[in-house]
């Protein structure tokens, strides 16, 4: 059916269900029997003895069966960090140092390693992902170059800054702009993925448009600049299930995704903007080809903080560039001038506050660079910045 299917692989911890693996002989047989490094405070569950070759093997012929087997695309592995750290989630007295006096877990270490190689190896075309919270380094190199070897991280330090900045009222924002970009200080250090997750829309977090500040409009609006800001931004999307809906309540894993919601305007005109978004990620090869690397990406406009516009350029070879430029105040900025490096027309491909979307209706005709030099470039063009927008312009001739 063209669908990708990747599953939640949690070798971190497991159940101490007495009918499963815990105790599986009346010993720790699969898990650490040092509680220091066998149970799991965090979680109230058990760790698998990592240091043991029986254990590890069956842990990669468990992923291996998945991928084999049952086809899967790829793994995610959740809670990587809690697996990486011997003193995560313990205080000090609660945890023993490894042989050399640091805090990594060599055996858990050698054990994603071995784990990323072998399905690699095994079954070509996979990803692996890693859900690795702090800034462990090489998550995503080669294993021969010392890295973890996972195909994918979560860019966790990008969901947390960037959400925090857009629930900020947009009076304030223009005091915290390094949230919105301070994650391009090391966007390309790992292969990254953007993750609006599961996390992020339970235990009384509420939904991520409840999250949005202003009145409805305002709320949809800001969600709608950040959803365009995330797809125009170096890293693959990840957004939860719902959340193109725009629900109001968080979600509830009893029940089933609000399809009525889709009878509401706004709600349907959200679901339109991600649809436009998709189709628009897919048609602009410089919006998916290079995320890894600095070489697609030049940030163009990163400090207007008063006005709170941002604008980059993402890039690919022997591809046009794509202009994105988001304003995340509530004003419409007339006769705004931002560098562009080629001379020409410049095209509005689409942006947020299109009728179609719930927007204003406010929407740039083609325009024409200017011998105005602007933002280290010879040339310039003039546009009008919708309110809580993201606008995607590309050039053509």
């Amino acid at each position: 059916a063209g669908i990708g299917v990747i599953l939640d692989w949690v070798p971190g911890h497991f159940a101490t269900d007495e009918w499963a693996l815990a105790r599986f002989d009346g010993t720790p047989l699969y898990e650490d029997p040092n509680p220091q490094r066998g149970w799991h405070q965090e979680w109230g569950s058990h760790i698998f003895n990592f240091g043991r070759r029986e254990v590890r093997n069956f842990l990669y012929a468990n992923a291996i069966y998945w991928c084999e087997e049952f086809h899967a695309d790829g793994l995610r592995v959740d809670g990587v960090a809690s697996m990486l750290y011997l003193d995560y989630s313990r205080e000090e007295g609660e945890w023993t140092p490894n042989i050399h006096g640091g805090r990594e877990n060599l055996e858990a270490v050698q054990f994603l390693q071995e784990m990323n190689a072998t399905v690699y190896r095994r079954v070509p075309g996979v990803v692996t992902i890693a859900e690795e919270s702090t800034s462990w380094p090489g998550v995503t190199k080669p294993t021969d170059a010392d890295g973890l070897g996972f195909g994918f991280k979560w860019n966790m330090g990008w969901m947390h800054d960037t959400l925090q900045y857009i629930e900020r009222d947009p009076i304030h924002r223009r005091h915290h702009h390094g949230e919105i970009s301070f994650g391009l200080h090391y966007a390309f250090s790992e292969n990254f993925i953007l993750p609006i997750s599961h996390d992020e829309v339970v235990h009384g977090k509420g939904s991520i448009l409840d999250r949005m500040p202003g009145d409805d409009w305002q709320r949809f609006a800001n969600l709608r600049a950040y959803y365009g800001f995330m797809w125009g931004y170096p890293g693959k999307k990840l957004l939860f299930m719902g959340s193109e809906l725009g629900p109001v309540d968080e979600w509830d894993h009893d029940g089933t995704l609000p399809w009525d919601l889709l009878d509401e305007p706004g709600p349907a005109a959200l679901m339109a903007w991600v649809s436009e978004l998709n189709g628009l990620y897919r048609q602009e090869p410089a919006l998916h080809l290079v995320d890894d690397s600095a070489d697609g990406f030049t940030f163009v406009l990163g400090d207007d903080e008063e006005n709170s516009v941002i604008a980059f350029l993402r890039h690919a070879p022997d591809e046009r560039s794509i202009l994105v430029v988001c304003n995340f105040r509530p004003e419409k900025h007339t006769g705004y001038r931002i560098g562009v490096p080629e001379a020409g027309r410049w095209v509005e491909l689409t942006n947020s506050d299109r009728a179609a979307f719930g927007g204003g209706g406010c929407a740039n005709p083609d325009v024409e660079t200017d011998e105005v030099p602007f933002h280290g470039y010879e040339t310039s063009i003039a546009i009008t910045v919708p309110p809580l927008s993201t606008c995607f312009f590309a050039f053509d001739g």
